[in-house]
């Protein structure tokens, strides 16, 4: 049975980080492509970034390029999101995402808010 578990969200000031984090188990973490992906109250399910196996293509939505970093640790069946420069834009619910896609099988997400 998949299990995603995501942590590490919280509340941060504009122009700070956080770094999420997706413990995986049920299936081989190394063989699958994983993505993030973020709903905010009363939008759309909305793809932030995949990372496909052993880590060689990474894919990032526009509006988080060059500020968010998606790496995954095999080992460790762990999936990360180091999330810098944060906008209040970037409130969410914050899922991680079995898959290429934002339509895979999900953990419950960790809230992530930015406001001063």
């Amino acid at each position: 049975q998949v299990q995603l578990v995501e942590s590490g969200g919280g509340l941060a000031q504009p122009g700070g980080s956080l770094r999420l984090s997706c413990a995986a188990s049920g299936f081989t973490f190394s063989s699958f492509a994983m993505s993030w992906a973020r709903q905010a109250p009363g939008e759309a399910l909305e793809w932030v970034s995949s990372i496909y196996p052993d880590g060689r293509n990474i894919y990032y939505a526009e509006s988080v390029e060059g500020r968010f970093t998606i790496s995954r640790d095999d080992a460790k069946n762990i999936l990360y999101l180091q999330m810098n420069s944060l906008e209040p834009e970037d409130t969410a619910l914050y899922y991680c995402v079995q898959g290429a896609t934002a339509w895979g099988t999900r953990g419950q997400g960790t809230q992530v808010t930015v406001s001063s």
